[in-house]
């Protein structure tokens, strides 16, 4: 039944495959190739660099994505760079060689190929390189922040260090000088446990080979790049990583296919790359609306508030594009879980959250936000304190804006360091209190003097 269906999808496609190669040994596909006409002139024009990302499906089957990348690529839009699907039988080297030279048995364009990127656990590498010799295979930027983020969150950090590095590392990867990128290092080293700090790779910070595919893009496209990425990787998992059955995952994607055009639309032999865009209808449900939603909501950011909040609550935001689950609502408060994160959100005017970003801050918070793009609202300037609107609060703009400074560092780690301890021992029992203040005690005198009376 799913066979026939991805065969009828297939059939329909308004570009015919040039290639349909599966062998069906099981109920389930042994191995898949599939490539239109569209996809196979696409390559013909940009062979230089080619991205491949693996989607695994519940059943540990692997969708193989190639995309055309570079500078010349200016397409846009959820698989509009698409240009060969393959699910190899194994990840073996002989089954990966197969559908390597299934690809080039039907592109002549391969021997152009120049740069390959692909993602760090990416499998028998020595047998892409010798399918595609004259290839360079490069580790890609953006597989490398998803990496990043993945290990960030799985390090379990204090809400503030990992707020930061998260931050830090969208913004080093959307202007990848080597400057930046060794900043980031600095800060990886310095705030994550040296027993740890290896799990990240941070070396692949400082290999500049790797960036020099990627500096090429200005911050703007960088942002666009990384966005467009994510969105075609969360489309290959909604549709094959998600569905245990390769066929009906295949049949779903080809589905999706056909139903936005626009992905095609996108390209056209007969035009130039920056006359080629053209808008097409998208069903409520696409990814494309919650870009939109997002996108109101930046404005609306950057509309009610100054700069300096504008840039702490797009901080959060970034996380919350990332990341997001609505997970239930009561009649007055909403309980929101991004991650390992639950807190609560009061959503009346002014809006408010459990969070320390709220708390601190009184900005909206990757929660109050995830609520936004959940309901497809915008900020609202009641749900904004008065200190924070636009031209309001110009005495923060220097302090918020001002370049790091150390001795001002260190009085914010102090000051954080001290809030949690304080914290700490205001909701323990008193025999517990009795310890830890006399450690504390013990600690003061040891720096200080016990002739001196030092206020804990």
């Amino acid at each position: 039944m799913a066979l026939a269906m991805l065969n009828g999808n297939l059939i329909k496609d308004s570009s015919p495959p040039v290639l349909l190669h599966q062998l069906s040994k099981t109920p389930e596909l042994d191995t898949f190739n599939y490539q239109n006409c569209f996809m196979q002139d696409l390559f013909a024009h940009f062979p230089e660099i080619l991205l491949i990302h693996r989607t695994y499906n519940p059943n540990d089957k692997v969708l193989y994505t190639f995309l055309v990348d570079g500078p010349r690529v200016q397409l846009e839009g959820p698989l509009a760079r698409a240009v060969y699907f393959a699910i190899p039988a194994k990840e073996d080297a002989e089954d990966l060689a197969q559908i390597y030279q299934v690809f080039k048995k039907f592109n002549p364009a391969w021997e152009r190929i120049c740069t390959i990127l692909v993602d760090p656990h990416f499998l028998s590498l020595p047998t892409l390189a010798m399918e595609f010799p004259t290839a360079e295979v490069l580790l890609s930027a953006f597989h490398i922040c998803k990496f990043l983020q993945g290990k960030l969150y799985q390090l379990s950090l204090e809400q503030p260090v990992e707020r930061v590095l998260l931050t830090s590392l969208q913004s080093t990867m959307c202007s990848a000088t080597a400057s930046n990128l060794r900043k980031f290092f600095i800060l990886l080293s310095s705030c994550i446990a040296p027993s740890r700090v290896s799990e990240l790779h941070p070396r692949w910070l400082l290999n500049d080979r790797i960036w020099l595919a990627h500096r090429w893009r200005s911050r703007s496209e960088s942002i666009r790049y990384f966005q467009s990425l994510e969105i075609t990787t969360r489309i290959l998992s909604q549709f094959f990583g998600t569905n245990s059955s390769e066929k009906q995952g295949m049949a779903s994607l080809c589905r999706y296919m056909q139903q936005n055009p626009g992905d095609k639309a996108n390209f056209n032999l007969g035009m130039s790359p920056q006359d080629s865009h053209t808008t097409s209808d998208a069903s409520p449900e696409t990814p494309k609306v919650e870009q939109l939603v997002e996108a109101g909501i930046q404005n609306s950011l950057n509309a009610i508030c100054t700069g300096p909040a504008a840039q702490l609550c797009l901080g959060e935001l970034a996380v919350v594009q990332k990341s997001m689950h609505l997970i239930g609502s009561g009649s007055e408060k909403i309980n929101i879980q991004i991650l390992e994160d639950t807190h609560k959100v009061q959503p009346q005017p002014p809006a408010s959250c459990s969070c320390n970003f709220n708390q601190v801050f009184h900005l909206p918070c990757r929660h109050i936000l995830a609520m936004l793009s959940a309901h497809r609202q915008v900020l609202q300037p009641d749900m904004l304190p008065a200190q924070w609107t636009a031209g309001c609060a110009t005495s923060l703009d220097s302090i918020l804006g001002s370049k790091w400074n150390e001795t001002l560092d260190k009085y914010l780690a102090v000051t954080l360091l001290t809030e949690e301890v304080g914290q700490l021992l205001k909701h323990c029992s008193k025999e517990e209190f009795e310890r830890r203040y006399s450690t504390l005690r013990e600690l003061a005198d040891s720096w200080i003097g016990p002739y001196e009376q030092v206020q804990l």
